[in-house]
C-alpha cells in the first residue's frame, strides 16, 4: 500500500508538538545566516550566491548520478544574473537548462505554480529529449507507455521494486490538487510547506524522469519564500547529496506508510539545519577570496598567474606543482618554477608546509 492509496490522499498529517523545537531553531538559525550575509554588501552577496547556486545545481544532478562540470554550470549562471567575473566557459545546453530552471524557481519565487510552467521546467532537463541513451516524453506528464513508472533496484531479473507511482491517467488531477495547495493554501507554515511539496511531487511522479531535480528545485522556491528573497545562501541539494542513502531510505519508508509524515519532515528540518551549518564554509570561503583578490588587486601579474590564482581560489583539485602549473599553463616547467617564485616574493604564495617528494605550494592566508 503506497502513500497515495491511502483513503483521505492527500490529507497529510504530522505531530507539530515534535517537531516544533526542531523547526524553530531552524527557522532562528535561518534568520541569523540571513542577516549575516545581508551585512556583506551587494558584492559578497552576490558571490555567495553564485556560490550556492552553482552547488546547488551540480549536487542535485549528482543525487541523480549525473555529473556536470562545475565551472559550466557557474559560468552559465554567471551570464545570466549578469556578474562580470573572471574564468567564464563555454555552457552546454543541458547545463543552460537546469540553471534556467533553478533561476525561474528562485528568482522568480512569489510567482504561480502552473502545469505549462512545470512543463517548460521538464523540456529544459532534456532539451534533446534524450535522458541518456533514451528518448523520452518531455514537456509533458508521462503516459506510462512502456509500463507503470517504478523505481526499481538490482540486476535484471532479480530486481527490486522500491516505489510504483501512480497510474498516468491520474496524474492530470492529482497535479491539479497539487498545484491548487501550492498556490493557494497559506496556512502551513514555509520550511515544512517546502518539505511536504517535495514528498508530493515526488510521490506523484508526474515525469518520465527528471522528477527529483523539479522536487529540489520547488522546495528550493518555497525557501526562499520563507526567506523572502531570491539570494541563496545555503545549499539543500549539497546536504542532501551527503546524506544520499538516508534521503532514499526516507522517502521508500514514507511512501509505503500512512499520511502521518512526522518523520519525513523530521528528517527534512533536520537536512535544512545541516545545510545551514555547513553555509558557514561557503561563507568563509567568499570572505576569503574577496579580500585576497582585493589584497592584491593593485599586484602586477602575467596571464599565466592570474589564470592558476583564479582556479586556485575556485575549485582547484589535488596540490599545485611546477609540472601541473607548467601543464595548465601551457609553459616550461622553468616558466612555472619562476612564476612561483615571483608570486612568493610578493607574499602571494608559499611553499606547502606538508612536503613531499616534490615542493607543492599553496595561496598564503593570514592565518
Amino acid at each position: 500500500m503506497y502513500l497515495y492509496n491511502n483513503p483521505n490522499w492527500p490529507v497529510f498529517e504530522w505531530n507539530s508538538r515534535k517537531l516544533l523545537p526542531l523547526l524553530s531553531y531552524v527557522r532562528s538559525r535561518q534568520g541569523r545566516l540571513i542577516g549575516k550575509m545581508g551585512a556583506l554588501g551587494f558584492d559578497l552577496q552576490n558571490e555567495a550566491n553564485l556560490e550556492t547556486l552553482t552547488q546547488e545545481i551540480v549536487k542535485s544532478t549528482e543525487i541523480e548520478g549525473e555529473f556536470l562540470d562545475s565551472k559550466q554550470v557557474r559560468s552559465s549562471i554567471a551570464r545570466r544574473l549578469g556578474l562580470d567575473i573572471s574564468g567564464l566557459v563555454h555552457s552546454d545546453r543541458n547545463v543552460d537548462g537546469i540553471v534556467d530552471l533553478m533561476l525561474d524557481a528562485t528568482t522568480n519565487f512569489s510567482r504561480e505554480l502552473t502545469r505549462e510552467r512545470l512543463f517548460t521546467w521538464h523540456a529544459s532537463l532534456f532539451p534533446t529529449g534524450q535522458s541518456g541513451l533514451y528518448k523520452i516524453k518531455t514537456g509533458n506528464w508521462r503516459d506510462d507507455s512502456k509500463g507503470p513508472m517504478q523505481i526499481v533496484s538490482g540486476a535484471l531479473g532479480n530486481e527490486k521494486v522500491h516505489y510504483q507511482a501512480p497510474p498516468a491517467d491520474q496524474i492530470e488531477n492529482e497535479m491539479r490538487i497539487f498545484l491548487d495547495w501550492f498556490n493557494l493554501e497559506k496556512e502551513t507554515e514555509p520550511v515544512i510547506k517546502a518539505a511536504v511539496a517535495h514528498l508530493w511531487f515526488v510521490t506523484i511522479h508526474p515525469f518520465e524522469d527528471g522528477n527529483g531535480r523539479i522536487a529540489r528545485a520547488l522546495s528550493d522556491m518555497l525557501l526562499a519564500r520563507s526567506d523572502e528573497q531570491s539570494y541563496r545562501f545555503y545549499s539543500m541539494s549539497a546536504q542532501i547529496r551527503k546524506e544520499r542513502n538516508s534521503y532514499y531510505d526516507i522517502l521508500e519508508k514514507t511512501q509505503i506508510s500512512g499520511l502521518d509524515i512526522t518523520n519525513w519532515l523530521e528528517w527534512f528540518l533536520n537536512c535544512l539545519l545541516h545545510a545551514i551549518e555547513n553555509s558557514e564554509k561557503l561563507l568563509e570561503k567568499v570572505i576569503f577570496k574577496h579580500a585576497f583578490r582585493l589584497k592584491h588587486a593593485k599586484v602586477n601579474l602575467n596571464d599565466r598567474q592570474r589564470k592558476i590564482l583564479n582556479l586556485l581560489l575556485e575549485d582547484f583539485e589535488g596540490v599545485l606543482k611546477t609540472t601541473k602549473w607548467a601543464r595548465i599553463a601551457k609553459c616550461s616547467q622553468d616558466t612555472a618554477l619562476r612564476d612561483i617564485q615571483d608570486l612568493i616574493e610578493k607574499g602571494i604564495m608559499i611553499k606547502s608546509p606538508q612536503g613531499g617528494r616534490s615542493t607543492n605550494y599553496e595561496l598564503k592566508t593570514d592565518k
